[in-house]
């Protein structure tokens, strides 16, 4: 059952806006989680991938290789980690594009603005866990 009336379930208009998405809606699309260590710290499952982050591939080619994120590549939607390239014909090194959903964040850059998202978003999930006790106790 369909619960908001107001989104489409659409296939054809869910991969439109997607595909067709602007730098800043891009940005919030290409997230990972983060690592349990930082999930415990920070009481936040995931986050917007910005460039020095630490991260660690967990699939495809590369999985379990770590490395700090070089360039998040928002038009072609990957991410460029330090030390994943492979060798053209020519002998140039290129870096390899890796989609962020296959990443997990070990280590984050921290600065003001981040870390105001990150008290913002646990604040937000507590106060959500506040509810739901009140409202277990209700019969």
């Amino acid at each position: 059952m369909k619960y908001s009336t107001a989104v489409s379930s659409s296939r054809r208009k869910a991969r439109k806006a997607h595909f067709g998405a602007h730098s800043e809606a891009r940005r919030k699309l290409m997230s990972a989680n983060l690592s349990k260590e930082l999930q415990a710290r920070h009481g936040v499952r995931s986050m917007p991938i910005r460039k020095d982050d630490e991260v660690l591939i967990t699939r495809g080619m590369y999985k379990t290789r770590e490395g700090k994120v070089t360039a998040v590549y928002r038009k072609k939607w990957v991410v460029h980690v330090e030390r994943i390239v492979r060798e053209k014909s020519n002998g140039a090194t290129i870096p390899v594009g890796i989609q962020a959903s296959n990443l997990v964040i070990t280590k984050l850059k921290m600065d003001k603005d981040r870390k105001a998202k990150l008290e913002a978003k646990s604040s937000s999930k507590d106060s959500g866990k506040k509810d739901d006790v009140a409202m277990s106790n209700v019969d």
